[in-house]
This record gives C-alpha cells, structure tokens and sequence, in this order.
C-alpha cells in the first residue's frame, strides 16, 4: 500500500513539472519569434560540443542552466559580415545546414531557429535515393561527361 502511494505522489510531481516546464518553454518560444531576424551566413565548421566549450563571454555563460552545461548540444562555427562567430543551433536546423556554404537563416540572438530552403530528414532521404536510382538507371544523360562521346 505504501508503494502505491508513493507512486501516485512521483507521477503527480512529475506531471506538475511537465505543466510547469510547457508554460516556460511556451513564454521562450514566444520571446523567440518576436526577436527572430533573417541574416545570411558562412558557415564555417559545426559540432556537438558543450556550450562551456563553446568560446561564449562569461556572462553569457553564466546564464546557462546547469544542466545545460553537461549536455552536448549543435554549435555552429560561422561568418556573419566580417566577425567570425559561435551559435547555438537548433537540432532540426543543424542537420540541414550545409558546411563550407552561405546560408539565409533565421536567428535570435545566438541562437538559430530556422534556415530558408530547410529541407526535412525525409525530404534529403528522398532525394538521395532518387540520385541514387538516377545514376544506376540505363540512360545516358545520367552518366556523365563521358556518355557524350560514346555514339
């Protein structure tokens, strides 16, 4: 009986955490969109690193929840204008970005939101696989430089 009980009061805390956790996550989304602005970039290298890790100045990284130092999260190395700077990135986002390439993207504050042309996991699958029939299909356009010189 007692078990039972204790049971009952670790899902009822857990399930005020999780209402509490969702209004907070909702207030920063909605801070998120309004401070939210469309810069081009160069991105230069990007990583899972912790964000101690990362190169920010001491204030920013004073701010940062604790359990936000343990954990590894996307960081983006990249060249806005003529500074050479380091982003947070969101997880979606950071699997689409490409390397070595000027991107517009969506950014708040030192945080990517969003990117223009954002393709999702499926979509590059797709695509992938559709290069990948293309090129072991029999036509000739398919092959390359070379198939022009074959007739």
């Amino acid at each position: 009986m007692i078990v039972v009980i204790i049971a009952i009061i670790v899902v009822a805390v857990f399930y005020f955490l999780n209402k509490w956790a969702g209004k907070k996550a909702a207030a920063q989304h909605d801070m998120v969109e309004q401070h939210k602005q469309t810069v081009s970039i160069y991105v230069i290298d990007k990583k899972k690193d912790k964000i101690t890790n990362a190169g920010f100045p001491k204030a920013v990284a004073d701010q940062i929840p604790r359990m936000a130092k343990l954990m590894k999260t996307p960081l983006v190395k990249a060249k806005i204008g003529p500074q050479i700077t380091t982003l947070v990135c969101d997880a979606a986002v950071y699997d689409a970005l490409p390397v070595k390439k000027t991107v517009s993207v969506e950014i708040a504050g030192a945080y990517i939101v969003g990117m223009k042309g954002m393709k999702t996991k499926m979509e590059m699958a797709e695509i992938r696989k559709a290069r990948r029939k293309g090129n072991s299909g029999g036509t000739t356009e398919s092959k390359g430089f070379l198939s022009r010189f074959r007739k």
